[in-house]
């Protein structure tokens, strides 16, 4: 029998053993688990952590490239860039943002202006984007932030380009204005897969040309291949790919046209829209009044943006590309032109003017503009005079079927093509148009169905006819050039600055009426009588040493009742009649085409029409009239039984 003193003894090293086996199986279970991790990654998992380590080290920093200025024809800078600094916050990395504000109130001037620019972008922004809160800093403010920079994490001063509209008010609508990219316009961005040549840009193209050119004059961008340390700071660049700036946009524009035109116009409201027939080149696009583009670029600020808005007199509204208005009497050669290309009447067809025109099977009487009438008139003096009665009665007997075709070959009713968005095509009446345009069941069956009355007073461009100042303006172009169609276009050309390479912009026809050279000479040679004795803009041709063919007109804003007599005193000034004139220059070549319309104005002759010699004055021969404050308002005569239209 065993002693109780080796059973103990055996039973201790057969547990230490034991301990000693688990202990080692442990061990090389962990040891095992720790090789098949390692193995994992460092064979598995070798690629992707070494993509990773790789751009831990090297960093990729985009470099926007510079914004392409936009020059006039004689290469003055109508939008340019400068550099400044600007202290910029990003909201998702400032803990107190109230707080922060308070600082930097206290360290430089922060104006309440400011802050409410701020705010607004703010809540039009992602949280993390990155938000000018005070622009075009002094030397001294740069130095106070840069010195206190480590108490305000989120906060930088920041070196930029800004952009610049010097001439203001002047180019607002036609150059446009650029803005910072905002949420559905960076999803825009994602959508046409721009976003990565977008990357350190803040601002795209607003209105205007800025707009309908972004791509052309943002360029491409570039960037820095840097390699960092553990703390995210630079060590060396390792690459660099230049950005391509934007291209530089020469436009047909005069500056020099512009200005004289935004100034005869005073303090009154209107549009004119100039245009080189023999290519479409448009040489001034003015709308008045217009709004300082530089308020725009980094965002308006609340109080200017509500004034804007709320101003009666619609600084916002681009009224050469969007505004529609009734043509009036400058519709009539186009009518006239409609008669004779369709052979529906002869240059000899004689009427009776007893001064209105009575719709037959009614007693309703058009009125003309001169009650007693024009006795007999022929197309030739129904130009010269504008009478009303031989319009009316000519759209009756060619119905609106014969009508509306060949008045589109003008452009009327259809976008004409320019290089800007947002362009309003206006109304060119049809049956079809009418039933459209009244299908809604709240209009019966009868308000949908054209009536034979409907076309009356479209032949004195009244009615449903509403067009842009562009749109007459085009079509004056198209009959100035015999029916040849070139597309208004604002730039001539794209520059690339860098290689020196021209790109052509527009100038090509697209369509040629082939109207016969005996309408045309006809119509254009009543068109020149117009501003000769006997005719509606007579004074206007007193010393010129060139020919203008033209017409003037008067559109209604308000329907006078059957009987009534018009008043324009009696009216307030947003009711009554808009002053016309359409024209070109020389008549025998023409180089300058336009159209003019002075809002609320009255007779074109009165209003319209001088603004638009003066225009004709100074392009084509030089001529700069003295200051629109220090002329004399001319007496107008009346030369007997000619009405001012």
């Amino acid at each position: 029998m065993a002693s109780p003193r080796f059973v103990s003894s055996h039973h201790t090293e057969t547990q230490f053993q034991l301990r000693l086996i688990v202990a080692f199986a442990a061990i090389l279970l962990a040891f095992g688990l720790l090789m098949a991790r390692f193995v994992w990654l460092q064979v598995y998992q070798h690629e992707h952590f070494s993509t990773l380590a790789q751009n831990n080290r090297i960093s990729f920093v985009p470099i926007p490239p510079n914004r392409g200025l936009i020059v006039d024809r004689k290469g003055v800078v109508l939008a340019q860039n400068y550099s400044a600094y600007t202290l910029e916050l990003t909201p998702a990395k400032i803990p107190d943002l109230t707080a922060t504000l308070t600082a930097l109130g206290e360290l430089i001037d922060i104006t309440p202006k400011d802050l409410k620019r701020f705010r607004k972008l703010r809540d039009e922004s992602q949280n993390f984007d990155t938000l000018p809160l005070k622009i075009k800093l002094s030397d001294e403010e740069v130095a106070k932030l840069t010195a206190r920079a480590w108490q305000f994490p989120g906060v930088e001063v920041k070196a930029r380009l800004f952009r610049d509209y010097p001439y203001k008010e002047l180019t607002s609508h036609v150059v446009g204005y650029i803005g910072r990219i905002n949420q559905k316009e960076q999803a825009a961005l994602e959508d046409t897969g721009d976003t990565a040549n977008y990357r350190g840009s803040t601002h795209v193209g607003k209105t205007g040309l800025e707009f309908t050119y972004e791509k052309v004059l943002h360029g491409i961008a570039g960037f820095e291949e840097l390699e960092i340390d553990a703390g995210g700071r630079a060590v060396r660049t390792l690459r660099r790919v230049p950005p391509t700036n934007g291209d530089t946009l020469k436009l047909s524009l005069d500056i020099a046209l512009q200005k004289l035109v935004w100034e005869r116009f005073g303090d009154r409201r209107g549009a004119l829209v100039a245009i080189d027939p023999r290519n479409g080149g448009v040489l001034a696009f003015v709308s008045k009044p217009g709004f300082d583009p530089n308020n725009f670029v980094d965002g308006i600020d609340s109080q200017t943006w509500k004034e804007l808005n709320e101003d009666w007199k619609k600084p916002l509204i681009d009224r050469a590309l969007r505004g529609t208005y009734p043509p009036g009497s400058t519709f009539k050669p186009f009518m006239a032109m409609a008669a004779l290309e369709t052979g529906f009447r002869e240059p000899s067809y004689t009427i009776s003017d007893p001064g209105y025109f009575v719709l037959p099977g009614s007693d309703h009487r058009f009125r003309d503009s001169k009650p007693t009438g024009h006795g007999s008139v022929n197309m030739f003096k129904s130009i010269q005079v504008s009478s009303d009665t031989f319009y009316y009665k000519l759209a009756w007997d060619m119905g609106i079927d014969r009508l509306a075709p060949e008045l589109a070959k003008f452009g009327f009713g259809e976008q004409t093509g320019i290089d800007l968005e947002g362009e309003v095509k206006g109304i060119l009446p049809t049956k079809e148009w009418k039933r459209r345009r009244f299908a809604s069941k709240r209009f019966s069956e009868e308000a949908r169905r054209w009536m034979p009355a409907d076309v009356v007073p479209i032949g004195i461009g009244q009615g449903y006819n509403t067009y842009t100042p562009l749109q007459v303006a085009h079509a004056t172009a198209v009959l100035a050039n015999d029916g040849i169609v070139y597309p208004p276009h604002v730039v001539s050309e794209r520059i690339n600055l860098r290689t020196g390479e021209k790109a052509q912009v527009g100038g090509k026809p697209v369509r040629d009426n082939h109207f016969k050279p005996e309408n045309l000479a006809f119509v254009k040679s009543a068109m020149q009588a117009v501003l000769k004795p006997g005719g509606t803009a007579w004074q206007l041709g007193q010393g010129l040493t060139y020919t203008i063919a033209g017409k003037t007109g008067t559109a209604q804003v308000v329907q006078i009742k059957q009987g009534a007599k018009y008043n324009a005193a009696a009216l307030t000034e947003q009711h009554r009649d808009h002053s016309w004139f359409m024209a070109f220059a020389p008549a025998e070549n023409p180089q300058i085409a336009l159209a003019v319309i002075v809002e609320n104005a009255g007779w074109g002759a009165a209003a319209a029409a001088p603004i638009a010699r003066e225009a004709f004055d100074f392009y084509l021969t030089g001529k700069l009239p003295p200051p629109a404050e220090a002329k004399p308002k001319p007496a107008v005569r009346r030369i007997p039984n000619v009405p001012l239209d």
